[in-house]
């Protein structure tokens, strides 16, 4: 992400790849022997503002490090961990987190227009 949006840019990109986690987990509630995944806000973000001197993508690289597999919260016989009622809860957690974070986006580019229009 851009330095113009500093942390809150890559914030954004990184709990968007969350949300895609956790919509995959809710997909797959009944594909028998899925894990279910999650992934590390607080360790990726850390890795993705860390200078890195490896080439490509940085919130992708991060994204991909924090990533575990949750365990499950109730055996099953066909494998799978995914937790319906939790999984639901988790969502909704991290979608008000996504939209804290275009929030902060959003701020910020309004107050660059500000300062760019004058008004």
């Amino acid at each position: 992400m851009s330095d113009f949006l500093g942390i809150h840019g890559t914030a954004l990109a990184l709990r968007e790849q969350r949300l895609q986690l956790l919509a995959a987990n809710i997909a797959n509630a009944d594909t028998p022997g899925y894990q279910a995944q999650d992934l590390d806000f607080t360790h990726a973000l850390g890795a993705a503002l860390r200078p890195s001197a490896e080439a490509g993508d940085p919130i992708a690289a991060a994204a991909e490090a924090a990533r575990y597999t949750r365990p499950s919260s109730q055996p099953s016989l066909d494998g799978n961990t995914v937790d319906g009622d939790l999984e639901n809860a988790v969502f909704a957690q991290a979608v008000l987190e996504y939209r804290a974070s275009m929030s902060f986006v959003e701020s910020k580019v309004r107050g660059m227009l500000t300062a760019i229009t004058g008004q």
